[in-house]
């Protein structure tokens, strides 16, 4: 796998590949090409973050890195299949190099494949797992360094966990997904307790329905403009960027209106 094509860094960074950015504060966003994490990278970039934004397609991930950069936005973008263990570890060692630090990190990637029990093919299982468990865990060991490192300045680094309303209640059909989405939360839940006295905090984000490609399949039964919309979720990760080193949020659910958990 390689990096997001050179024409797009060199457009976005206008800097030789390598040399660091001079970012007060920096952060990761997985799954950013589109969708929740296109949102939440935009707000990270509003606030001011240098940004390496990394997600499976290369042609989706230029758009929306071109995109970003015609905002004014400091931003680096790297392809990467984030199921396999050394493309994680090309993303985080790409953003080290880049920028030196980082202070926010979002595990927004994640895929979601149904099918009724007897259905259920071995490969689509690895595939849940590995992208919507797996490479976060990894995130988290390859990061830690950086993270505790910007911890010792501020005590306001952040990790954000992107679940679903699936991670607080098992969906038929949605067997697998539903059990990643739950191990999300209890990863998350995990992480406060080992870690959060170093002032790295972890929120778990669990959204229903949102208006992305994800939930195209959905469609059909519930409008997209009845939808929650991206930027409601990434709203909510401006509001974690500002609540004082005493304030762990653990997890925030996002509902329709009407709608019973």
């Amino acid at each position: 796998m390689l990096r997001a094509p050179a024409r797009v860094a060199g457009f976005i960074e206008g800097r030789p590949e390598g040399e660091q950015m001079a970012a007060k504060r920096a952060a990761i966003v997985t799954g950013a090409s589109s969708g929740i994490g296109l949102a939440i990278a935009r707000v990270l970039g509003q606030e001011g973050y240098g940004l390496t934004v990394a997600a499976r397609r290369p042609e989706k991930l230029e758009a929306a890195a071109e995109g970003l950069a015609g905002e004014g936005f400091e931003l680096q973008a790297i392809q990467a299949n984030l199921g396999d263990e050394a493309e994680v570890q090309k993303v985080v060692s790409a953003h080290k190099e880049r920028y030196g630090r980082l202070d926010v990190l979002v595990n927004n990637a994640g895929v979601g494949v149904g099918a009724p029990v007897a259905e259920i093919e071995t490969k689509r299982i690895d595939m849940q797992i590995d992208i919507n468990l797996r490479s976060i865990v990894i995130f988290y060991r390859e990061c830690i360094e950086m993270l505790r490192a910007s911890a010792s300045e501020h005590r306001e680094t952040l990790v954000v966990n992107t679940s679903s309303i699936s991670g607080k209640h098992g969906e038929a059909w949605l067997s697998v997904y539903s059990a990643t989405k739950h191990a999300v939360v209890g990863w998350t839940e995990a992480m406060n307790k080992e870690i959060g006295n170093d002032g790295i905090k972890s929120t778990a984000l669990c959204p229903a329905f949102v208006d992305t490609p994800m939930t195209d399949f959905v469609k059909g039964q519930v409008a997209a403009e009845e939808m929650i919309r991206p930027e409601d979720i990434a709203e909510s990760v401006r509001f974690l960027l500002r609540t004082s080193p005493a304030c762990v949020v653990p997890e925030i659910m996002f509902v329709r209106p009407g709608e019973g958990l």
